[in-house]
């Protein structure tokens, strides 16, 4: 008892309590926004699965804020068998969502449904972070850029496999490819692999279905589905809803489309949209300066820490978040592809807040250890 007081004291002392207090004003946000979103259902339920993956999620946060994320990292073989593993459950125990991705496991005498491959991202940062770490002075070198490579596209191509969740798997490429340039790997490697992109992409194009074709062709070509019913029926009623809240919105629980649930996912993947109507581009604005505050902070965290892992750590933290933002507010606004990305804080999904509330105790772990590089605490000796 003497020492969980002590480490609780600790947490109070040396913790990112801004971030916290960021984290919990946006998760709330959210949770007004999917009561108003999903009260012609019935928003009791989902209002407190959201409340308790609050509560989770906090519990969560002290947790990781107390744990070293350097002991973490050295078991890194262990996290990547279980994270492995975990995902690799979908394939045999996994349930579908409203996408129809079987992204979800339904563990008992839990109270939210798990989504393995949200939850393993922030292993999957700290194992790519300790790997880049290991092998600093060599990070170029090919065997580096392919285990590191490897890793990535072992990842990719499971979460694919086991629950055909494009848009998850592509938060884990992107979080590479962030890691590696701001961890230093030479560009040259970057322009081989973009050089390899070009050539791979009428081959990968060619072997997708017709439909993923449209939803990609669809924002350059305006003759694809010109009626809205098919590939282009989720973005105009977002458009719609969008276009209907102006400057300052409808109001809170009064959207036209909100209130019929005309607007798809309206509480999960286009929970921005239907902000949008109630709130106005004031909501949305008011949103993503709350969602950007929280990944300037993650970034500052990183650049005050003076170890190279860390760093690292958080700068994957922060371009995981970033990316989520932009594919899901692009959506919306009809400048991407649908993929189906939940909005960080924001949209309905215990698993969705569990995990970023994992990630901010990792960066909050961070903020209360600052540790200078072994490089830096040489000093060189002054010349005669």
């Amino acid at each position: 008892m003497q020492y969980i007081g002590r480490a609780i004291g600790a947490f109070f002392k040396k913790a990112d309590m801004l971030l916290l207090l960021l984290c919990i004003i946006a998760t709330i946000f959210g949770i007004v926004a999917i009561s108003s979103a999903t009260r012609v259902e019935g928003s009791t339920r989902y209002v407190m699965v959201q409340s308790v993956a609050l509560v989770l999620g906090i519990a969560v946060y002290v947790l990781f804020t107390l744990v070293d994320v350097d002991i973490i990292a050295e078991r890194r073989e262990l996290l990547l068998i279980f994270s492995l593993l975990f995902i690799g459950c979908l394939k045999f125990w996994g349930i579908s969502g409203e996408t129809g991705n079987r992204s979800w496991l339904d563990i008992p005498l839990l109270p939210i449904n798990v989504q393995p491959a949200e939850v393993c991202k922030i292993f999957f940062i700290i194992i790519l972070a300790k790997m880049m770490s290991v092998s600093q002075n060599r990070l170029s070198s090919p065997l580096t850029v392919g285990k590191l490579g490897g890793l990535t596209i072992l990842f990719f191509l499971l979460i694919i496999y086991a629950s055909s969740d494009l848009g998850v798997a592509l938060i884990y490429l992107f979080i590479f490819l962030v890691m590696a340039f701001v961890g230093g790997v030479n560009i040259i490697w970057f322009l081989m692999g973009f050089g390899a992109l070009v050539v791979a992409a009428p081959i990968l194009f060619a072997i997708m279905r017709d439909d993923q074709k449209d939803r990609i062709m669809m924002i350059f070509d305006p003759s694809i589905d010109p009626t809205g019913q098919g590939v282009r029926w989720q973005t105009n009623l977002s458009l719609r809803a969008i276009t209907n809240g102006g400057l300052s919105g409808q109001g809170l629980y009064n959207g036209t489309m909100v209130k019929s649930s005309s607007i798809p996912a309206q509480h999960t993947d286009f929970i921005f949209s239907a902000i949008a109507e109630e709130l106005g581009i004031l909501g949305c604005v008011a949103v993503l300066l709350l969602l950007t505050a929280i990944v300037v902070r993650c970034l500052h965290v990183g650049v005050k820490s003076g170890n190279y892992m860390n760093r690292i750590i958080c700068v994957g933290i922060a371009s995981m978040l970033v990316f989520q933002i932009i594919i899901n507010v692009g959506v919306c606004l009809g400048l991407l592809p649908v993929i189906g990305l939940t909005l960080p804080f924001i949209s309905y999904g215990g698993s969705s807040i569990f995990t970023m509330f994992m990630a901010m105790g990792v960066v909050s772990g961070i903020h209360m250890r600052p540790a200078p590089d072994a490089n830096a605490r040489y000093i060189r000796p002054r010349l005669a």
